[in-house]
């Protein structure tokens, strides 16, 4: 079973320590049994989603005025919870991310009817939720977004596409990012939320990769959306979408952490009943030295993702080194840690269905989205620069 002991570490309340043990239990119970399901990701993420609504866990993903278990966003909660659920199940945790992301802007910048509309069915896990971000010719590279909307009377208007989507296809509602010029690069962009069934709004193609999850690239042509729909307000889109990346990429890196802890058990039991040369894998030195390395990296990785999620949640309003640190070293460090707990089995280790095969290939996309690893060492480096210049200043 997985370390529990860093549930002691002076960065969580009892409230934290209950969820921890309680959601442990749950998962172990509910998700387990459903972890090894690839053969249809929609049903199952829906299904995950309203399991999880119905446990009363989605509460962490909604502020307490809708429903959830905090007044506001609780980072250390949404922390825990993503590591606990990736343990079991990479979809599992990404349909609990999801309503989390996927509602995150509305919970930060929407109006009382916004939130009214969207984040009770959110928190019963009844409706879907997604973050539209990315294009075909703008990933990490936000001021570079194309799709357009242009105000037309009582409504919106958006032109474009969208990539990468998760959730696509499957979602009751998606928060979209657009240009709608009030100044050039960044800071001439603005955020709606737009129905699913939204009149020019269509799935243009579903995207299969290496672990199956709900992707798919959106066309928006002549997407005619009310100007309720607007989010803040007109230019606001840059500094939305980054106040809710501060928040949840953070538990990107949970999401590692809950992977590769589930890569060090695998490997240990695997080495501590495996055979060879007469003797048990686990009495073999480089064996000990790989799984020394596994764990204490995934120790390094912890106290960093939950340095920034007490930050953000105790400390500062952002919390962009703290975060992006958290991101870039948990998501290396768990690549790493499947990466030998699939060396450690072997031959087995790539065999179809085994569980360090799966999570060889689920962890892939953390060191990708919400940010690259390389977009990651940037904003590290800007942010200590930064900070070193305003040190240096008389």
């Amino acid at each position: 079973m997985p370390d529990r002991t860093f549930l002691g570490w002076p960065f969580f309340d009892e409230a934290h320590r209950r969820l921890g043990a309680d959601l442990y239990a749950w998962a172990k119970r509910e998700i387990e049994p459903l972890a090894h399901d690839e053969h249809d990701v929609d049903a199952l993420t829906r299904r995950f989603a309203r399991m999880l609504g119905d446990a009363g866990h989605l509460a962490y993903a909604v502020p307490k005025s809708h429903g959830g278990a905090f007044a506001t966003l609780d980072v250390r909660a949404l922390c825990l919870v993503r590591e606990t659920l990736a343990y079991r199940s990479g979809l599992a945790d990404f349909a609990f991310a999801m309503q989390g992301l996927g509602t995150g802007s509305i919970t930060l910048f929407g109006t009382d009817a916004q939130k009214d509309r969207y984040l009770p069915r959110t928190r019963a896990g009844t409706h879907l939720a997604a973050f539209a971000l990315s294009e075909p010719e703008g990933g990490s590279d936000v001021s570079a977004l194309r799709m357009t909307a242009r105000r037309d009377s009582d409504a919106y208007v958006l032109d474009g596409r969208k990539t990468w989507i998760s959730n696509g296809g499957i979602a009751g509602h998606y928060v979209v990012f657009a240009r709608t010029g009030e100044a050039p690069g960044a800071k001439g962009l603005s955020a709606f939320v737009v129905d699913a069934d939204a009149a020019g709004l269509s799935v243009e193609a579903r995207i299969d990769t290496i672990a199956p999850h709900p992707l798919a690239t959106l066309a928006f042509d002549g997407c005619r959306v009310p100007a309720s729909g607007l989010l803040g307000k007109p230019g606001d889109g840059f500094k939305i979408a980054m106040s809710t990346l501060d928040i949840f990429r953070s538990t990107v890196g949970a999401a590692a952490l809950g992977f590769a802890r589930r890569a060090l058990d695998e490997a240990i039991a695997y080495a501590k009943r495996r055979e060879a040369f007469g003797g048990k894998l686990a009495d073999f030195q480089l064996t000990q030295a790989a799984l020394a390395d596994m764990a204490t990296e995934i120790d390094a990785a912890a106290l960093l993702v939950y340095r920034a999620a007490w930050t953000k949640d105790r400390v500062a309003p952002r919390v962009t080194r703290e975060a992006s640190m958290a991101k870039f070293y948990a998501t290396e460090m768990a690549q790493r840690a499947a990466d030998r707990a699939v060396q450690l089995h072997g031959g087995t280790g790539v065999v179809a269905g085994n569980i360090v095969e799966r999570l060889y290939r689920e962890v892939r996309a953390l060191r990708i989205y919400e940010g690259t690893s390389e977009i990651q060492r940037l904003v590290i480096a800007g942010q200590t620069l930064t900070a070193f210049d305003a040190e240096a200043s008389p």
